[in-house]
């Protein structure tokens, strides 16, 4: 039988990625810790961590145990808070695509703020790819992501946006409501680093002989858009970011579009019914209706 604070250890060196956070997060030395994560790996008869000087991954054998292990600590939580009629508290860690527009985001935490005060959400970062990795290992109890594709049945699809041009307010083009791309011939452009169309956008301006100037490489979609406003350059993104100075006309021949969705990893059921006021919170800020309509 597994004692529960050898979980509470793997999940805390999982979660801060270092052995000394972790000893940290649950207030023991660090000896203590790698002589519980020792035992724990005696116990489980597998070896659930990779070290090295600068960082501490799972094995595979890490990854298949963490989705476990997270379910224990949920399970033992929601029991616990339950036993004199208390009410469950505890913390979502909802996973957000970076290139969701910030404006969205903020204003779906003060919809969550209110819809489950009792609820902390730790809000993880990242790419598609590696909000999946997340899932997948259970870093992270559900995920708002995005798929250029069809959603799976393990997903709920929320809403489609298309992909638009960014024009400085004051640029000859900016009253258009199309853009070919061929107009763009010259112009300086930015790069947003994390867009997930940023390979199909590169192959649209190469088919049509446009090899631009760069003027920035950046991975803050805030601040590219600033940098639009001022006059660097022009860039492309999804039709939910807005920022003053800035105009969006659509780009003729760019009809790559993405969807917007909710996946959770392997405890699907026991996940969405603890999630219940949160889900609610993001299909009202980033479902279909939240804007009368999709994004397209």
């Amino acid at each position: 039988m597994i004692d529960r604070y050898l979980l509470r250890y793997f999940l805390a060196v999982i979660d801060s990625g270092t052995f000394t956070a972790a000893a940290a997060q649950v207030n023991v030395s660090q000896p203590t810790l790698s002589a519980g994560i020792a035992k724990l790996e005696r116990e489980t008869g597998a070896k659930l961590f990779r070290r090295n000087s600068q960082r501490v991954e799972l094995t595979e054998a890490g990854a298949r145990f963490a989705v476990h292990a997270r379910r224990i600590e949920r399970e033992f939580n929601l029991a616990q808070a339950s036993i004199g009629g208390l009410t469950a508290a505890g913390t979502l860690r909802l996973g957000v695509l970076s290139t969701l527009a910030t404006a969205d985001l903020a204003a779906f935490t003060a919809r969550a703020a209110q819809t489950a005060p009792q609820l902390a959400i730790e809000l993880v970062e990242g790419n598609a790819a590696a909000l999946s990795q997340h899932l997948a290992r259970g870093r992270i109890d559900l995920a708002l992501t995005a798929t250029h594709g069809e959603p799976g049945p393990e997903v709920k699809a929320l809403r489609s946006e298309a992909y638009v041009l960014a024009l400085p307010a004051s640029h000859p083009l900016a009253g258009e409501a199309a853009v070919p791309g061929e107009a763009l011939a010259g112009e300086t452009m930015i790069v947003r680093r994390n867009c997930e169309a940023l390979s199909e956008t590169s192959r649209y301006f190469t088919r049509r002989g446009i090899r631009p100037f760069f003027a920035l490489r950046t991975t803050n979609d805030d601040r590219a858009l600033a940098m639009v406003a001022a006059g660097l350059g022009v860039t492309v993104i999804p039709a939910s970011h807005r920022h003053d100075g800035v105009a969006s006309p659509a780009l003729l021949g760019f009809g790559l579009s993405r969807t917007l969705m909710l996946a959770w990893g392997d405890d699907t059921a026991a996940m969405q019914e603890a999630a219940a006021p949160i889900v609610t919170a993001l299909r009202a800020q980033f479902g279909a209706d939240s804007r009368g309509a999709h994004v397209m």
